[in-house]
């Protein structure tokens, strides 16, 4: 074979790997229900966090929030895997002493208020492993109702490391120290 017909040869096949390879790589669409995070301090250039929550970001998507997270009803606190919070000291929590470390949070909706629940169990696919013998903490929060709302369920941290949950018109806030 001649050498410039070997060379073609070893090129056309190099390139036909390299778009197979690629060609081949497949990715999925966008969730639904995006991942996301929030923290305290909410800062993105403070790396010394005390708090991070990742959770599922549900659309209500002409749903009412009493059909995705009905009352008395265990509650993911977000979609897809439950929300894990991360605290990275000791802290009281809806007045509960959480020690430092990972944890899945779950809600138990209510006209009023709603009950949140931090457990032990993690990488959990949202409450349908639920164990209450697992539970770190159980406390209630105030569950307001807000003029405006919000389409994605969201959380965020205020500077005094109060975490705000909205979703619909229900507004709560769980103070942290």
């Amino acid at each position: 074979m001649k050498k410039s017909t070997l060379l073609s040869t070893i090129a056309f096949a190099f390139v036909m790997l390299l778009t197979t390879h690629v060609n081949a790589q497949e990715f999925p669409p966008l969730d639904k229900s995006p991942m996301d995070a929030a923290s305290f301090p909410n800062d993105y250039k403070v790396s010394d966090k005390t708090v991070k929550i990742v959770y599922g970001r549900p659309q209500l998507n002409g749903r009412s929030l009493s059909e995705l997270a009905p009352n008395g009803k265990q509650w993911r606190f977000g979609a897809n895997e439950a929300a894990e919070i991360t605290f990275y000291k000791d802290m009281t929590v809806g007045g509960s002493a959480v020690k430092a470390g990972t944890y899945t949070v779950s809600a138990i909706p209510g006209e009023k208020e709603w009950t949140i629940v931090f457990s032990s169990d993690l990488n959990v696919w949202g409450s349908y492993f639920y164990n209450e013998a697992n539970d770190v903490a159980r406390f209630k929060v105030k569950a307001e109702t807000s003029e405006t709302s919000l389409e994605a369920f969201s959380i965020v941290f205020d500077d005094k490391n109060t975490m705000h949950m909205g979703w619909g018109t229900v507004r709560m806030a769980i103070p942290m120290m």
